[in-house]
């Protein structure tokens, strides 16, 4: 891991290790790997995304900037993104002591039964124990964070992922972390949250466009700002915008090239209902579509 990294992203990344073990002790790697063959095959999560315009909605009871989901949410989320035709694939929190006590990689199963869409399991994968647990609980693909992993890192836990039939979201937060990227990597996201100046969402940066686009729901964790190095991403490659994106502002994230908006707070703190949330994105999807041709 790299040394060079936030208070905040070391806490977690200490609590990481614990759950780490915690599972080891349940099911060491020998029990895992007994269990890939009876995993449910692998859904193409590139393919999913490939059509444009997709969303990858996320499972979470709670974030660390955000607090707890509306927990009615969380409960109408998966049918809701099962009947939902924007959302081509399931981002699913596994870090229970962060983002909720169900949250755990059992979780991956579920999601995957209950709605037949591609799982992307998002977590802070540190470990290759970590990527076959997540083949062994049905997940399609895995997220590798360049703000925490050194190159060699990123390359030998992609490459386990790709042998497991598996594709990779690298994560990126600022344009510098591209160089590190191994050369297979074939679905490239930006992250417009910070994690620098502790958790306190007071310490955090809040962009112009952010405080124009969101208003008083904002996140002010998040700096949509960030967005703009998608001219440096790889021609070739999916590219995915996660954190911050509303159904008012979607349709400027997809003007500026992306193929995919990951989407968890927008529609697990709606009051009016995720379906209702949804519906909201459906629509600005519809008219990015229409100006788009």
């Amino acid at each position: 891991m790299k040394t060079d990294i936030s208070a905040t992203l070391r806490d977690i990344l200490a609590d990481t290790q614990k759950e780490i073990a915690q599972d080891k002790a349940r099911h060491d790697l020998n029990a895992l790997k007994s269990m890939l063959r009876d995993a449910v095959p692998v859904r193409s999560f590139s393919g999913a995304l490939s059509v444009g315009n997709a969303v990858i909605a996320e499972l979470k009871e709670a974030s660390p900037s955000q607090g707890q989901m509306r927990p009615q949410n969380v409960a109408d989320a998966l049918p809701a993104y099962k009947e939902s035709p924007v959302v081509k694939a399931i981002s699913v929190l596994t870090s229970w002591t962060h983002f909720g006590a169900n949250m755990r990689v059992e979780k991956l199963a579920v999601v995957k039964e209950q709605t037949g869409k591609p799982i992307l399991r998002k977590d802070f994968m540190i470990e290759e124990y970590q990527v076959y647990q997540a083949r062994a609980y049905g997940a399609d693909a895995i997220l590798l964070m360049a703000n925490i992993l050194q190159a060699d890192e990123m390359r030998r836990l992609s490459d386990l992922a790709f042998e497991l039939g598996m594709d990779v979201l690298f994560e990126t937060h600022c344009p510098e972390e591209l160089a590190a990227l191994p050369e297979t990597a074939k679905i490239i996201g930006i992250n417009s949250r910070s994690f620098e100046g502790g958790l306190g969402l007071s310490n955090f940066k809040v962009s112009r466009f952010l405080r124009q686009t969101l208003g008083s729901r904002r996140d002010t964790s998040v700096d949509l700002d960030r967005f703009s190095y998608i001219e440096k991403l790889p021609r070739h490659a999916i590219k995915i915008a996660e954190s911050g994106i509303s159904a008012e502002n979607c349709r400027e994230v997809f003007s500026r090239g992306f193929d995919a908006i990951l989407v968890g707070t927008s529609l697990l703190m709606d009051a009016r209902g995720v379906k209702a949330a949804l519906s909201e994105f459906e629509s600005a999807i519809t008219s990015a579509k229409q100006h788009a041709h």
